[in-house]
């Protein structure tokens, strides 16, 4: 009787699982430069309610200490698109130049971060220095340029898929007004998410490296 239990609570749990699957059915993927505040859109859509692709490879540090909610197979996606399947009706944190590695025929939703590229190279150049690593060696005008260069063809490819809807959201609009950022991923990603939470998720303590500060 405790097995049957047990299998029937199993049963329960799967069928709530595709019931959610059914009412989000599309990937919500999350994406960006590096530094851009993906971890933070991570984090809100975790809050309202998305369950999120990720794993404990990569742990929260001074730079992120509220976590990167990563998924290490992600960087592999050339290679390995088994997992995407799993990624249908939760998040997934995908850097820009992968996104036209995913594959179809799913949907996807994508939540674009965008920041100021001084903002963004301030930040990778403070992370780099915290963890004595060096970057590719770089100046930051090369950085920049490349960057930009980057976003141009990736967005030129986003625009031109039929399976891809995207909201391009600026970090900076995140930090002064979460509440209106949280409402606009909210009805993005198709509505029901606990929008105050997502809002409180963010803390505007970790908003450093400032354009001009």
């Amino acid at each position: 009787m405790k097995a049957h239990g047990g299998l029937h609570s199993k049963r329960i749990g799967r069928l709530e699982d595709l019931h959610e699957r059914m009412e989000r059915p599309f990937i919500t993927v999350v994406s960006g430069l590096p530094r851009s505040g993906t971890s933070m859109a991570m984090q809100m859509l975790v809050a309202g309610g998305v369950e999120a692709l990720t794993d404990a490879v990569r742990a929260a540090d001074d730079d992120n200490p509220r976590g990167y909610l990563e998924f290490e197979r992600v960087k592999a996606l050339r290679d390995d698109k088994a997992w995407v399947t799993g990624a249908l009706g939760k998040c997934v944190k995908v850097i820009h130049l992968l996104l036209p590695e995913l594959p179809p025929p799913f949907s996807y939703r994508v939540i674009f971060m965008r920041r100021g590229l001084d903002e963004v190279v301030r930040s990778q150049a403070k992370m780099l220095e915290r963890s004595g690593r060096t970057g590719g060696g770089l100046s930051a005008d090369r950085l920049k340029a490349m960057y930009e260069a980057q976003l141009k063809s990736v967005d030129a490819w986003l625009e031109a898929q039929s399976n891809f809807a995207v909201l391009r959201v600026d970090h900076a609009d995140f930090i002064r007004g979460p509440h209106a950022a949280a409402a606009a991923v909210d009805a993005f990603v198709g509505g029901g998410l606990d929008v105050a939470a997502m809002a409180a998720a963010v803390d505007p303590s970790l908003h450093r490296n400032r354009a001009g500060g």
